[in-house]
């Protein structure tokens, strides 16, 4: 969420950048070929969204006291200053790892709806306890896309992190390879105007949900289990 010392300043920024490389410590790919395990779907709009895909790592064995905590104060605290939380999803290749998103109408909406929660009474109350859930908490991407919620019952969800090379290149691959069920989201390169909270910069990615060809691009792979609530 937001980590704190004292006052009302973050812990830190993210000092590393994200260079088009692997992820080396999960098993090295490249776009594409995934599936998801039980039904899925993406949620669809008029437009897309400003969203956000925020990962967040966790000191061993806390998860569960995050979780609990943001089923039963941070999703309805965010939803009623105007904030649309999205799946919440644990990360099984790392279970020390939190994954979350969130969604606004525009970045005006985003500022105003992020400012009201964090100098809100939800916020305030339960920070501490949530903060001392995380080591990092500012690995964080700023997207535009259509949203994407699996439905009840699924178990596990592929999502893929992608970092093409050249957008056209990328564009022509997506023309082919991807449709509206891949829930395609792209990099917001709009200024960052809430700063308390960090976001990645400097990288243009895509990410996408479900099976695809392969593309030859780098690329992050999650493999999420929704968190039940």
């Amino acid at each position: 969420m937001e980590q704190q010392k004292q006052g009302d300043q973050p812990a830190r920024t993210h000092a590393a950048q994200y260079p088009l490389t692997v992820d080396v410590s999960r098993p090295a790919l490249t776009c594409g070929a995934w599936t998801t395990t039980g039904p899925w779907t993406s949620r669809a709009r008029g437009r897309p969204s400003h969203e956000q895909l925020r990962q967040y790592t966790l000191h061993p064995g806390s998860g569960e006291t995050l979780i609990e905590l943001f089923e039963r104060e941070f999703v309805t605290g965010q939803q009623a200053v105007g904030i649309t939380v999205g799946g919440r999803f644990l990360d099984l290749d790392d279970p020390d790892r939190f994954v979350w998103r969130r969604a606004f109408p525009d970045m005006a909406h985003r500022r105003r709806a992020l400012e009201a929660f964090y100098t809100g009474p939800v916020w305030r109350e339960h920070r501490d306890t949530a903060n001392a859930t995380m080591i990092d908490s500012d690995d964080v991407l700023l997207l535009r896309g259509p949203g994407f919620t699996p439905q009840p019952g699924t178990s596990e969800v592929f999502a893929t992190v992608c970092h093409p090379t050249d957008s056209a290149d990328f564009d022509t691959y997506a023309a082919r390879h991807l449709g509206p069920e891949h829930a395609l989201h792209r990099t917001e390169h709009a200024e960052n105007d809430f700063p308390r909270l960090p976001v990645r910069t400097g990288e243009d990615v895509r990410i996408w949900f479900g099976p695809a060809e392969p593309a030859p691009w780098p690329a992050q792979r999650l493999r999420l289990e929704p968190v039940k609530s």
